[in-house]
């Protein structure tokens, strides 16, 4: 199938992993169209065959597919509802899949909101980072409709390989806030163990080579104590977006009157650092709280 017979693919959103994901669904052979707020971010994938537009507007006019990777709610809400929003210039039987880590709440809103136009709305927010999302390995969690995921599919194995359905919409986003919940507490272990490590004189790269073989092992300290350990604190993940993203979890939490400590105390911390100037470091920027 060459690239004209296969439908028109859209990309809003060209940040730390957006780029990279946008650029497969491109090297999969698909025409695609791309928006984002800052046109210099488009350059390598315009340089290489993407279409710019203008406005989310025209890419809901231009694509069967659709695919958001954005801020915030806000962000989300504006995308798809606002007057160049997708949702209201889309298309009936269009696909507009938000991979935002955003509202439940409002995954649920876009999906009704669509369904009124004979719009398939998905949430599929993601997990893996910059390296996931360069390496097309991400982890793909999905609300919505079976049939709509089934469709999708395809294009979700360009970007990731380990990509679940987890039921109606809203679920995909649920299922982001436990992976969030659960490394927003490990971060603090893994800061503490290195700090640990450092106090008692230890050689702190040989204690992160032999304890990530074992029980402490995990995805936080493979991947981000190198990258404390040689004070490299760039963004595979911002901290502002963390804070969002554990803002979302402890709303979410309320409504189902459910109390959840070590995720209050994370959220505190980074805010904390968030207030030192630390918002648009990777998360793994933890490490200077101690500092």
């Amino acid at each position: 199938m060459d690239n004209k017979q296969r439908p028109v693919v859209g990309f809003i959103g060209l940040g730390v992993m957006g780029k990279s994901m946008a650029g497969h669904i491109l090297n999969g052979g698909y025409p695609l169209y791309v928006y984002t707020r800052t046109k210099e971010k488009a350059a390598e994938l315009l340089d290489k065959g993407a279409i710019w537009a203008a406005t989310p507007k025209e890419i809901a006019h231009q694509a069967k597919y659709v695919f958001t990777i954005i801020g915030t709610p806000n962000d989300v809400e504006e995308v798809y509802l606002g007057e160049n929003g997708l949702i209201t210039n889309g298309k009936e039987n269009t696909y507009f899949i938000d991979m935002t880590t955003s509202s439940p709440t409002l995954a649920q809103r876009l999906y009704e909101e669509g369904k009124k136009k004979g719009i398939h709305v998905l949430d599929a927010p993601v997990s893996g980072g910059d390296i996931g999302a360069k390496e097309a390995r991400l982890a793909i969690m999905v609300g919505g409709d079976q049939q709509d995921f089934d469709t999708v599919l395809p294009l979700f194995q360009l970007m990731g390989k380990n990509i679940a359905y987890f039921g109606k919409a809203g679920s995909g986003q649920h299922t982001k806030m436990a992976n969030q919940i659960a490394i927003a507490p490990t971060m603090i272990g893994v800061c503490e163990s290195l700090i640990y490590a450092k106090k008692a004189g230890l050689n702190v790269q040989k204690v992160v080579d032999l304890i990530s073989t074992g029980a402490a092992a995990s995805f936080s300290l493979s991947s981000y104590a190198p990258r404390i350990l040689k004070e490299d604190y760039s963004p595979g993940f911002f901290i502002k977006h963390f804070i969002k993203d554990m803002t979302i979890a402890l709303n979410e939490a309320e409504k189902m009157n459910l109390d959840l400590p070590g995720l209050t105390l994370a959220k505190q911390m980074y805010e904390k650092l968030a207030k030192m100037g630390e918002e648009n470091s990777g998360t793994q920027a933890l490490y200077k709280y101690w500092q």
